[in-house]
């Protein structure tokens, strides 16, 4: 990765692992320029076992998605693909959470998910996996009513806030 300016956009080209957006940049509707923001994201594959007396174990999986910008865990799906982009204008966020910090977050998450999900009788014996660092990208478009966000993955917009 290269080195950012103090603004958080690259001096020089910059090479990303991203997920890939369903929204193409270019897809953008704006009454002016189209800007990019990357959001870090951890993903992990999570397992919570959980012991029933007189049964055998049960097996929970999960997929935790930390953003580790807003400082968030949410539960996903699956771990998404992702590619290698290069950009020439980016806005990279820092990441607020260390690595340390993002796991004992996300094996929070997957304590509480499976305390939702089953009866227990115990403590659930948590593991994580295959942590993967990518970027979320995040369309900044001009538009005559406001500037808006749009999520490159739903296609959701929320109007910008500086």
């Amino acid at each position: 990765m290269t080195r950012a300016s103090m603004s958080g956009v690259p001096e020089e080209p910059i090479e990303l692992e991203i997920v890939e957006p369903s929204i193409d940049r270019e897809a953008v509707q704006s009454t002016g320029s189209v800007g990019t923001v990357a959001y870090p994201y951890r993903f992990y594959q999570g397992t919570a076992t959980i012991s029933r007396p007189l049964l055998d174990d049960r097996t929970e999986k999960y997929v935790v998605a930390v953003d580790r910008s807003r400082r968030l865990t949410l539960r996903a799906d699956t771990v998404p693909d992702n590619i290698d982009r290069r950009f020439e204008d980016v806005l990279v966020l820092p990441s607020e959470v260390t690595e340390d910090h993002c796991r004992d977050m996300a094996e929070e998450a997957v304590f509480e998910w499976a305390m939702r999900s089953s009866m227990l009788h115990g403590s659930p014996e948590i593991s994580l996996e295959g942590p993967r660092d990518v970027y979320k990208l995040f369309w900044l478009a001009e538009r005559e009513d406001g500037d808006v966000l749009i999520d490159s993955v739903e296609g959701t917009e929320r109007p910008f806030e500086d």
